[in-house]
């Protein structure tokens, strides 16, 4: 236990130096500008970091897979869905873009409304294992990421260039108005994800042992998925997907720890996601000039590292 608390304090001294770099990394001559700036997008991070990370860790314990993440439901391509619509029938003058809280708001009752229905036709643990619920996810994304592919063919190519800057996931463009209510959702879950927290070391034993030991299992199993989905959900309504960044950040904190106390893994992952987010807005802005997008260098480590996994997970059976 100790030796968890000195691993965390040192992730977090790492964590806050990243932070100050950012914050005050060549500013000279425009600090009341840039500073207020940069507050913004750190807190942006740091919200984003903290939701992908709690909302990994817990969904991969009631899987007992450390490759699968949420975004495998399909909650990033409903985010997509929803924001191609928008631009191919409403234009990128239309309130339901310029409006940021109207924006926010629809994408994210879109994104909530679509996992919680998924959830009620699909998720009977007496009848379908949850592997069938994840297998209809994966095709209901693929079945929308096709719908969006064919509205961005036909769109209007000017609406279209509009449309990428809200597909990819930049923290550039979020303004301050949404952080208190993406914060106030946070700290909602945060409420929430204390009760079952416990049950959560238990559940990492497995179904059977969970039950023997008082867990109700399957309302649990329930219960991290809607979480899961409303804390993915609005991180990805307040800056875009960042479709690997949950893995990274998990498997990080599985290796560097070593427990199954998930207070202490998902405080490790969510302090690895700031890392990772800080230091990328970094380089993004600094070293490509905002050439590129946080979630194009997230991606391209992510599926490396995703290939990795695989081949590691591989080795293992044999």
């Amino acid at each position: 236990m100790q030796n968890h608390r000195k691993k965390l304090i040192f992730l977090g001294i790492i964590a806050l130096g990243c932070i100050l770099l950012y914050a005050f990394y060549n500013i000279q001559g425009s600090f009341s500008y840039a500073f207020p700036r940069r507050l913004v997008h750190i807190g942006a991070i740091v919200i984003t970091g903290v939701a992908i990370a709690y909302a990994t860790v817990m969904f991969q314990t009631v899987t007992h897979n450390r490759i699968l993440t949420p975004s495998m439901i399909g909650v990033d391509s409903m985010y997509e869905v929803v924001q191609t619509v928008i631009y191919f029938f409403a234009g990128s003058a239309s309130i339901l873009v310029v409006n940021r809280y109207l924006n926010f708001g629809i994408s994210l009752l879109f994104m909530i409304l679509f996992a919680l229905l998924l959830f009620r036709f699909l998720f009977r643990a007496d009848k379908h294992p949850i592997f069938l619920l994840l297998l209809a996810g994966m095709i209901l994304g693929t079945l929308l990421g096709s719908m969006v592919d064919f509205l961005q063919v036909i769109i209007d190519p000017v609406e279209y260039e509009s449309l990428q800057v809200r597909l990819f996931a930049s923290f550039t463009n979020v303004k301050s108005e949404l952080l208190y209510l993406s914060a106030g959702i946070l700290i909602a879950a945060f409420i929430y994800g204390s009760i079952i927290l416990k049950d959560l070391d238990v559940m990492s034993l497995g179904r059977a042992n969970a039950i023997n030991l008082g867990v109700n299992y399957d309302q649990r199993v329930l219960n991290v998925l809607i979480l899961s989905s409303i804390l993915l959900a609005t991180s990805t309504a307040l800056v875009g997907p960042i479709t690997f960044l949950g893995l990274i950040v998990a498997n990080l904190s599985y290796q560097f720890f070593q427990t199954y106390r998930h207070s202490i893994l998902i405080t490790g992952a969510a302090l690895f996601s700031i890392i990772a987010l800080v230091g990328g807005q970094f380089l993004v802005q600094h070293v490509f000039a905002l050439q590129t997008t946080i979630s194009v260098l997230i991606n391209l480590i992510g599926g490396m590292y995703f290939i990795y996994l695989i081949l590691k997970e591989s080795r293992a059976t044999k």
